[in-house]
């Protein structure tokens, strides 16, 4: 069955689904974030198969999302880029919703220690301009310069 592609609506959240929209991308993100960047470390970690991941890993390099270099003997890792970093923003939004939600009585199953305080936290989102709490409730959505057939 092929796969429905995102990329060509005038809506962001469909064009970042089309590059991280299928399930296993955000755990191999995850995985690569936290160190875990070897083909075989990957696969073991997510239980994965060598054919998806494989899939998954040359979309996520053809997309800019990942590095390949080598290490040894014409192995590879794979390493976040600047563009890769940036949708780590988004899973630490997930994992506060998935901490409040899904996490039950055992809690969160990882603690987030912030460099510039010390202390464990959670990410907020914030206005870039007066720095304010920025929630759902907190905003008007209107069109921008690439909107097309706008529905509002």
């Amino acid at each position: 069955m092929q796969r429905t592609q995102f990329g060509d609506m005038a809506c962001s959240i469909a064009r970042t689904l089309d590059v991280v929209g299928e399930p296993w991308s955000p755990l191999i993100l995850r995985d690569v974030y936290v160190g875990i960047g070897r083909f075989e470390q990957i696969q073991q970690d997510l239980g994965i198969s060598r054919k998806v991941l494989t899939e998954r890993l040359k979309w996520l390099v053809a997309n800019g999302v990942l590095d390949r270099r080598p290490y040894s003997g014409g192995r590879y890792e794979y390493v976040l880029t600047g563009k890769g970093l940036e949708l780590v923003e988004l899973l630490m939004v997930m994992v506060k919703w998935g901490d409040r939600w899904t996490a039950g009585q055992a809690g969160p199953p990882v603690l987030y220690r912030h460099h510039g305080c010390g202390e464990i936290g959670h990410v907020e989102l914030s206005c870039s301009v007066c720095h304010k709490p920025m929630t759902p409730a907190d905003i008007d959505v209107l069109p921008g310069p690439g909107a097309a057939g706008f529905a509002s």
